[in-house]
């Protein structure tokens, strides 16, 4: 892969610590960033999303307080998700790895094996 690696990371997850360490022992350079303390953009977000190619609402992560006190039951279209992520993002799912235009949710670490692995690298 030419394009630098970036991983959406909580420290303090212990699947995003495999997706780094998973990344690290294949001696991938990757930039890390932690998105509680530097949340992505609503742009980011959608564009992550695209590159997922999957809805806004199956990245949130729901058993998460703050999506069980305000969010559960609710029927929020695809900008309201977006919307709810940026203003809360303890509620995206990670590790979300992204490269070349791709990007994938690294649960089960395999996946960004893949991802490695797959056309394009």
């Amino acid at each position: 892969m030419s394009e630098k690696i970036r991983i959406y990371h909580n420290p303090r997850c212990s699947k995003s610590r495999g997706a780094c360490a998973l990344l690290a022992e294949r001696g991938v350079e990757f930039e890390v960033i932690e998105y509680l303390k530097t949340p992505p953009s609503l742009e980011e977000l959608r564009a992550i999303v695209a590159q997922l190619g999957i809805r806004p609402a199956e990245l949130v992560r729901r058993n998460e307080n703050i999506f069980k006190e305000q969010y559960a039951g609710q029927a929020l279209d695809d900008n309201g998700w977006l919307q709810a992520m940026v203003e809360h993002p303890i509620l995206i799912e990670r590790p979300i790895v992204v490269a070349e235009g791709r990007a994938v949710i690294g649960r089960p670490p395999e996946r960004i094996a893949t991802m490695l692995d797959g056309p394009g690298t």
